[in-house]
């Protein structure tokens, strides 16, 4: 039996609209029939990388004006297209991959559209975010959706320590150089919990590791290499997941042990003892401070 294809919901483009198109993450059969019927209608095609996307557009015979829209040429750029939309031309804004403006250029252009009182049409598609989510695992009914974590140690301490708390799943970008490293600050700052890493996503090594991050840190350990794009997600701080109530005595005896394993670091033992035993991380930091002045210990918090 032949597949049937609907086209009755295809209208056409309108003039002096912007459309934010979804394209592919890796597999290019993802693509909506929407999507195609836009791309190949519009005026003027806005992409991150034009060789990128001009071998997509290439596969589906859509030859269209194409011009770079990226970090580097946003604020320019997102000028020069808004004068062609408010001239009547309709523009499309695509991405390497995925859907535009999620940790991708596109927000300049958008705002200034919407200031101007030009449509903006959202044309839905592949997401890696979704993509990863839906299959890791964790729970879906709430997450918080960070992007890449600050690449200075120092900044993204202070960013893993403000959503140590969150109860949401925590979805991040990675790039794969830097993985470990992350997992590694995780498991200090947040605790042993578990963790998904979705490794090229769509594409033909598509690859989840799920477990514990010290797990997980283990496996990625053993091998010589870390390839292809990376969406991590981490299970929320759940406080009340088959825990019952924790007595002061054993916070302060976690808390002992947990000094002795992080040289003393009051923030570090705080944030471990409070993802070991689902607790209020800013409690259980003012019960370590507390614990450090006692006599016996160094006042010292490296």
């Amino acid at each position: 039996m032949p597949l049937i294809f609907p086209t009755d919901d295809l209208p056409a483009v309108e003039a002096g609209t912007l459309y934010v198109v979804a394209t592919p993450s890796g597999n290019r059969g993802d693509i909506t029939l929407r999507a195609l019927s836009v791309l190949g209608q519009a005026d003027i095609l806005a992409a991150e990388d034009t060789r990128t996307s001009g071998r997509l557009l290439a596969t589906y015979g859509i030859r269209r004006n194409l011009v770079a829209y990226h970090e580097h040429n946003e604020r320019r750029q997102a000028a020069r297209l808004l004068e062609k939309l408010q001239a009547g031309r309709s523009v499309a804004l695509i991405s390497d991959a995925g859907t535009p403006l999620v940790s991708d250029p596109g927000y300049r252009l958008v705002k200034a559209a919407i200031d101007a009182l030009i449509p903006v049409v959202p044309i839905p598609g592949p997401s890696s975010v979704l993509a990863a989510l839906c299959a890791s695992g964790l729970p879906t009914d709430a997450f918080a959706f960070i992007g890449f974590a600050a690449r200075k140690k120092s900044r993204r301490q202070i960013q893993l320590e403000k959503i140590a708390d969150d109860d949401r799943t925590l979805v991040f970008f990675e790039s794969p150089q830097r993985l470990l490293e992350m997992l590694k600050h995780l498991a200090a700052v947040l605790g042993n919990r578990q963790v998904v890493v979705a490794r090229e996503l769509t594409k033909l090594h598509e690859e989840f590791i799920r477990g514990p991050v010290k797990q997980v840190i283990s496996e990625l350990e053993q091998r010589p290499t870390i390839r292809g794009e990376v969406t991590l997600l981490v299970a929320g701080n759940d406080r009340q997941a088959g825990k019952g109530p924790v007595d002061e005595s054993a916070i302060t005896q976690a808390l002992k042990e947990a000094l002795d394993q992080t040289a003393g670091s009051v923030s570090r033992a705080a944030a471990q003892v409070a993802a070991d035993l689902g607790l209020n991380r800013r409690q259980v930091y003012r019960l370590a401070v507390k614990l450090k002045k006692m006599p016996g210990r160094s006042s010292k918090d490296h």
